[in-house]
């Protein structure tokens, strides 16, 4: 389960007072998750030591070298999101659909004992593709009464200090340029607020959208039918999104002037980087299966964040009724690097009848590091050292098969990436799948469910805080594989 304490993030998307980029992007595009196949879905992923499945090419490249045909798959998925957020008394629902390919590709494979028939060399592949790494797509309903205060009290707590005039331009000044804020009379740099008690009803809709895809083109070869080695040039590229809106309400017209606030706020996320992925497979026994694969870390070079923000406020008996301000378009190119990680398998193989694998993933996240030429992030990669840790992602998986027919089950659980006592973040994943295998073409079919928690914070300091939303994901996936043999 997750228990996410993102206070971080939400200080620097509702008050964008620093860059936009932080410690938990960082996070958000280490972490990757199993994408891919049918068939290696429907193993939860638990596929380092089997190969013959274009999805390793992703984990471990040297499941290529146990292809001994050509082979082209494509996967469309259907992804369906649903979240349920209790805070303060009140439960909300809100879902997300999202039809995507979560993988496309082609092995070509030749036979060298064709011309060296004393070789121990049997076979060379080679593959192109895409493999999706991380879905994105999410929506969040949050919504109950605070009696205590308001996201202007924090506004007030960033502005205090400020002539008016130099106010943050993506918060505090479009909260003053709205009436939501005002001067201190004989102050001009310290500031009251249209909520001064609390009494609000509070909602947030978050959507989020987007993908992590990882472009590979990988070479394998077979040694003796005992060693299997493979290698893959990786090109992920990230497409990220973050919108929202938040509003307060005074619904039992309890706050004089005060009817609404509304915070919309923008996030655009692009990039694309490079690594490399090296991996084994040995059978010391015709039933014993044993893989290892390191992949190098990321490289994103060419990280763009674009992002804005707008404030209205609606008053009654006023001579300003209805108010709006829109920040300028902020944008920021840096660069990321992501931690490697290590990969050890082993898989089981029952006669020609069923399989049962496993699949041990290494990550230190505390890795991770922000650069840029003109920001030195300090403070972000700092707050990397100290809050992430190594985790370890456990796959397992196992197939049966009935003459043309293949069942398949799997379960996976992702490790906390957060120090002890920081915060609990893991994720457990279950999968079912079938299959039908013909000599020339193959279809499968896999569903895929993940649940995590997460604890969201709407907005805080160190002098004012609230409840958190209590969110409850539940993410499932349908997928179907078409492949052809050549």
């Amino acid at each position: 389960m997750k228990k996410i304490t993102i206070f971080a993030i939400l200080v620097s998307l509702i008050s964008l007072s620093t860059l936009a980029q932080n410690d938990i992007d960082a996070l958000r595009y280490s972490k990757t998750t199993f994408g891919g196949t049918a068939r290696y879905m429907g193993l939860c992923g638990a596929f380092g030591a089997l190969g013959a499945d274009f999805s390793v090419l992703s984990t471990n490249p040297a499941g290529i070298g146990l292809y001994k045909s050509s082979e082209f798959t494509i996967t469309p998925t259907l992804f369906y999101g649903a979240t349920n957020s209790a805070y303060n008394g009140f439960s909300r629902e809100d879902s997300k659909y999202n039809f995507n390919l979560n993988n496309v590709g082609i092995i070509l494979t030749s036979d060298i004992t064709n011309s060296a028939t004393q070789s121990v060399w049997k076979n060379v592949q080679f593959g192109f593709g895409i493999n999706r790494i991380n879905n994105f797509n999410n929506r969040i309903l949050i919504e109950g009464p605070n009696s205590y205060n308001s996201i202007l009290d924090s506004y007030v707590e960033y502005a205090d200090g400020n002539y008016y005039n130099s106010l943050n331009q993506y918060d505090t000044q479009l909260a003053f340029d709205t009436w939501l804020l005002d001067t201190i009379s004989g102050d001009p740099q310290y500031y009251y607020s249209a909520i001064p008690h609390g009494g609000v009803l509070q909602q947030k809709l978050i959507e989020t959208s987007g993908s992590m895809n990882e472009v590979v083109l990988s070479i394998g070869a077979n040694y003796g039918e005992k060693l299997y080695l493979g290698a893959t040039f990786g090109f992920p590229s990230i497409r990220y999104s973050y919108e929202s809106i938040y509003t307060e309400t005074d619904v039992a017209d309890t706050i004089p002037y005060f009817d609404q606030l509304t915070i919309r706020e923008n996030v655009e996320t692009k990039g694309t980087g490079f690594n490399f992925k090296f991996g084994m497979i040995f059978r010391p026994l015709d039933f014993v299966r044993i893989g290892a694969a390191i992949h190098t870390p990321t490289f994103y070079g060419n990280m763009k964040d674009d992002w804005n923000t707008s404030i209205e406020s609606s008053f009654s008996n006023t001579d300003h009724p209805f108010n709006q301000a829109d920040s300028p378009n902020g944008y920021f190119d840096y660069k990321l690097t992501t931690p490697m990680k290590i990969l050890g398998s082993i898989a089981f193989i029952i006669g020609q009848n069923g399989l049962v694998s496993a699949d041990y993933e290494f990550i230190d996240y505390s890795k991770a590091k922000l650069k840029s030429s003109s920001y030195s992030f300090f403070n972000e990669n700092d707050n990397i050292r100290t809050k992430y840790t190594s985790a370890g992602n456990l796959r397992l998986g196992t197939e049966w098969r009935y003459d043309i027919f293949n069942f398949r089950g799997g379960y996976a659980i992702y490790g906390n990436p957060f120090k002890s006592g920081l915060n609990d973040a893991k994720s457990t994943s279950f999968s079912l799948g079938f299959g039908i295998r013909e000599r020339n073409y193959f279809i499968d079919f896999a569903y895929v469910n993940t649940k995590f928690d997460e604890d969201y914070y709407l907005y805080g300091t160190n002098n004012i805080s609230v409840n958190p939303a209590e969110n409850k994901f539940k993410q499932n996936q349908f997928l179907i594989t078409v492949g052809i043999k050549y």
